[in-house]
């Protein structure tokens, strides 16, 4: 049985955020098409140990992730750091979701090569429509040189 492509790779801790998340994208039917991971470590382990993910083609990375930067274990900008520096990841747009503004934190993300930084909006409605206007622009519009 052939698996279906990752459409959405989303690393996040918080589970209401992974459900907000989810339920943002439900409409635009990509909720079937996302795989959540918990912490740093499982992402780092979904990439670069094929051996916990067996199941998963290599050839079928994400169009997208979209990564938390306060994660267990392994921080988001570690994350970004590892998945930019493989030539077998370096190429898929990695989105920052987190709640922080701190601009050292921006700075970050962008000096590691991230391709674009979204604070999580507090409130429900501008969260949803954040996430919507993220799926449709990175899994329906944007060209990627990653698949």
């Amino acid at each position: 049985m052939a698996t279906q492509p990752v459409e959405i790779l989303l690393v996040e801790d918080d589970p209401d955020d992974v459900e907000l998340t989810l339920r943002a994208l439900r409409p635009q039917r990509l909720a079937s098409k996302v795989h959540v991971l918990h912490d740093g470590a499982e992402a780092l382990d979904y990439f670069f140990a094929d051996e916990d993910y067996p199941e998963r083609p290599r050839v079928n990375d994400p169009k997208v992730i979209l990564l938390d930067l306060k994660l267990p274990k392994v921080n988001g900008l570690e994350v970004l750091a590892r998945l930019k520096r493989d030539p077998r990841t370096s190429l898929i747009p990695v989105v920052i979701l987190s709640s922080s503004r701190e601009e050292r934190d921006v700075k970050a993300g962008y000096h590691l090569g991230v391709n674009s930084y979204i604070v999580k909006p507090v409130d429900f409605a501008q969260f949803t429509e954040a996430i919507r206007s993220l799926g449709l622009y990175w899994v329906l519009l944007n060209q990627t040189a990653a698949g």
